[in-house]
């Protein structure tokens, strides 16, 4: 199906506001498909952003706006996102050594198995981009890149 057909709108302004709209449309297509991943282990999106960005500065831990700063979706309340990830032992939460005003977050050995346990199901969330070819993911980053340049 098209985003025509998807949204039951027939006419846009030009292939630009239909690109927009497909973009968005697409999004939020995308993000359903990895809160049903994510589900059955507990935790949302942002969660799961948090931790691979955490296991990606080991052994470094990183401050909450360090997070922030790398957070797919910026608006994200990263202090309310760290103390849930804590609450299920996740990460480990310590005063910077440098700056008492600051916390130093890093990933626990619970929060690594868990990005684990997820790697070894990437494929079932790579499927939902499987009816594009490798060329065709390379031409759409280097537009969607384009786009926001």
């Amino acid at each position: 199906m098209g985003i025509q057909q998807d949204i039951q709108q027939s006419k846009f302004r030009n292939e630009w506001q239909k690109a927009t709209i497909n973009i968005i449309y697409t999004n939020s297509w995308l993000e359903e498909k990895m809160k049903d991943f994510l589900a059955k282990e507990d935790i949302t999106s942002q969660q799961f952003n948090v931790l691979r960005i955490l296991r990606g500065s080991q052994p470094k831990p990183l401050s909450t706006l360090e997070i922030r700063n790398r957070m797919l979706d910026k608006m994200s309340d990263v202090s309310r996102i760290v103390d849930r990830l804590l609450k299920k032992d996740l990460v480990e939460k310590r005063v910077c050594t440098k700056d008492k005003r600051l916390v130093d977050v890093t990933i626990s050995a619970k929060g690594l198995k868990l990005l684990e346990k997820l790697d070894a199901r990437n494929d079932d969330m790579d499927a939902h981009a499987k009816n594009i070819t490798e060329a065709e993911a390379k031409t759409l980053n280097k537009i969607l890149d384009k786009l926001r340049g």
